[in-house]
């Protein structure tokens, strides 16, 4: 059998308030094991579970890997709003008139990721 991702780790200035941030997003809850001031926070998730990792230095450059959410339950439009209400900051807006396109954001640190439209979305317009 091959390796399958855990986690995916993310270092931050707040694990805690960043995983808080990221539980939200993804409508799901930090570790019962986690709380304020703690060095690590894990988010579990459907996907892979996102790990985040205080550290001293501050995010100086793009990121490198990020994340791309799919709207489960409601369109990429409407997530990109809830996630502008969350926090998040809209870096580029990469949606066109005839409903294609992404969103991409940042959150709270500034760590970059995309909305993309949902399935329901991608199935209208094929």
């Amino acid at each position: 059998m091959s390796s399958l991702v855990r986690h995916v780790t993310i270092d931050c200035a707040d694990a805690y308030a960043l995983a808080t941030f990221w539980a939200k997003a993804l409508d799901s809850k930090v570790s019962d094991d986690d709380g304020p001031g703690d060095e690590e926070a894990l988010v579990e998730s459907a996907g892979a579970g996102l790990l985040f990792i205080q550290v001293p230095e501050p995010k100086a450059v793009k990121n490198r890997v990020h994340l791309d959410l799919q709207p489960q339950d409601r369109t990429r439009d409407e997530e990109v709003e809830r996630l502008l209400g969350l926090g998040a900051t809209l870096l580029d807006d990469r949606r066109n008139a005839d409903g294609t396109g992404w969103a991409t954001l940042a959150d709270p640190e500034g760590n970059e990721f995309c909305v993309e439209r949902s399935a329901a979305e991608r199935a209208a317009t094929s």
